[in-house]
């Protein structure tokens, strides 16, 4: 029976054998290279620290400009101030001296202090002779609470 069959040819490989077999992966190129993305990224920091260094000397030369300002201005305030307190004062000095007539000995204005220098009144004994609200709006502004 076996000889019924034929005779069967074995596959043998090419002469000189099978080609190398390409087993690495090959994948395109995409993007730009380390090295570029390196000094791209470098640059971009030195961009950033250039612009952060212009920004805080800026910041100083506004920061200077407001102090020079507020340093004009502030004999105005400062006499603005005062003026408010001697009329203030004097309001206060006008209703004592109308509340303490009858009194014998009592003198208008008379310091509580135990001293000749001039000691700035506090905002209670400005207010004091004045409703409570004038009071409140001395110390707390526009402060509204809710």
């Amino acid at each position: 029976m076996a000889s019924a069959v034929g005779k069967v040819k074995q596959d043998m490989p090419p002469p000189g054998g099978y080609g190398p077999i390409d087993y690495k992966r090959h994948m395109p190129r995409r993007g730009l290279s380390g090295y570029s993305m390196f000094s791209i990224g470098i640059g971009i920091m030195i961009y950033g620290y250039y612009k952060m260094v212009r920004w805080n000397r800026e910041r100083k030369r506004l920061a200077i400009e407001d102090l020079e300002t507020r340093i004009a201005l502030m004999p105005l305030l400062m006499a603005e101030n005062d003026r408010r307190i001697l009329r203030l004062l004097r309001e206060n000095f006008e209703e004592e001296a109308k509340i303490m007539k009858d009194v014998p000995g009592w003198t208008v204005g008379e310091s509580c202090y135990n001293t000749t220098r001039w000691v700035p009144p506090t905002n209670d004994q400005l207010y004091y002779l004045r409703p409570y609200s004038e009071l409140d709006n001395a110390k707390f502004g526009c402060q509204f609470y809710t």
